[in-house]
């Protein structure tokens, strides 16, 4: 009776193949994490967070103020002008950018009348590669 089982130049064979599959498939997928990484952060900019603070001004009838941040869509902020009818948490978690870095949100905006918001971007140094609303 002979025992049926892989010889070295089959297990090596599969061993090459799997390899060439990898080199090829590889490099393809290695951008795509800083890219999803884009696209969060335009999905918060554009959506997630215009969503609440849209809800927060029709409640309250203005947006939150600079000092007040989007903090303000998480807990009810005591500062002027004050909240009237805030039914918060707008928000779940604490707004950070998938680089963990703090949106930046700015009331009344520069570049648009009723707010900015942006991601500095994987760089926060540099200017090209921010995320932004305008």
């Amino acid at each position: 009776m002979g025992k049926k089982a892989f010889t070295l130049v089959e297990i090596m064979l599969v061993v090459i193949i799997i390899g060439a599959l990898s080199a090829m498939i590889i490099p393809r997928l290695s951008g795509r994490s800083e890219q999803a990484k884009v696209s969060v952060a335009q999905a918060d900019i554009q959506a997630q967070l215009a969503t609440a603070l849209k809800l927060y001004e029709l409640d309250n009838g203005v947006f939150p103020v600079t000092t007040q941040g989007l903090a303000a869509l998480r807990e009810k902020p005591s500062s002027d002008p004050q909240p009237k009818n805030w039914r918060g948490p707008y928000i779940e978690k604490e707004p950070l950018d998938p680089w963990g870095n703090p949106y930046v949100y700015v009331s009344p905006g520069a570049h648009r009348t009723d707010y900015d918001l942006s991601s500095k971007g994987k760089d926060i140094a540099s200017a090209q590669d921010d995320i932004n609303n305008w």
